[in-house]
């Protein structure tokens, strides 16, 4: 490092000066993503594409751990999206209800279904200008249909990714949209480890940097997190803000 060195010290990233430029913070957080977490994938359960879109279309504001509650009886009940594209919304309203917005995306979900088959031949398209032309397909769902159905190098931003790259210093305040968050990320990780660095983030966000009460002191991304490093956190941890004051 420039200003400092950093190492992995049992598990953990460890520094000797908080003044972290960009490229020295990616680089501390990829080697820790690389050792803590070299397998990560999606946590939803699918066989296909057609799958994995009707599953990351209901997943938007609603738990993964829900989803796959919802579509086993699903996907036995629409199991292609000519099925599907023959049903009415009334009819996949029942079987996802206990989603979130059960009436919209039962809704985009027949629309969806009826589009793949007119205009693409009954299969989920490859590209992120045909994915988002499908009704209730976003630019982050076309993303992850495009990395984890089609291995391609994208960076999905949720609400997770977009949080844990603010708090880590990824990214600037400048970054106020999940598009900017975006571009900010796949300018700075490897192509190769595009599709991973988005699940690393977003499940370092769901069990770890939570929204409500991060469990800083089980993240092992702490002393390099701009968000735990900002002098209000360490006034509110007394044992921070005494290793502070034996640095100064």
């Amino acid at each position: 490092m420039v200003n400092g060195q950093w190492s992995m010290v049992n598990g953990q990233c460890s520094m000797v000066n908080v003044q972290w430029s960009m490229e020295e913070r990616y680089d501390a957080v990829i080697r820790y993503f690389q050792a803590a977490m070299p397998e990560a994938s999606t946590e939803l359960h699918f066989e296909n594409p057609f799958q994995l879109l009707v599953a990351v279309m209901l997943s938007a504001q609603c738990t993964d751990k829900r989803v796959n509650i919802v579509t086993p009886a699903l996907f036995e009940a629409f199991p292609s999206a000519e099925v599907m594209a023959e049903a009415t919304p009334e009819a996949v309203y029942e079987y996802v209800s206990s989603v979130s917005y059960p009436n919209s995306k039962a809704r985009h979900l027949v629309e969806m279904a009826r589009m793949l088959v007119r205009d693409f031949g009954s299969q989920v398209p490859q590209t992120m200008e045909e994915l988002v032309r499908l009704p209730g397909v976003g630019r982050k769902t076309a993303n992850v249909v495009l990395g984890v159905a089609f291995n391609e190098a994208t960076m999905p931003v949720d609400t997770h990714v977009f949080r844990v790259s603010h708090r880590l210093g990824l990214v600037t305040d400048k970054a106020r949209t999940p598009l900017a968050v975006e571009q900010t990320l796949v300018r700075h990780i490897p192509e190769e480890l595009l599709s991973r660095a988005h699940h690393w983030l977003i499940l370092h966000g769901r069990y770890v940097c939570t929204a409500i009460k991060p469990h800083c002191m089980e993240c092992g991304l702490r002393e390099c997190c701009k968000f735990y490093n900002m002098p209000s956190k360490a006034a509110k941890n007394p044992s921070k803000a005494a290793k502070n004051n034996k640095k100064s």
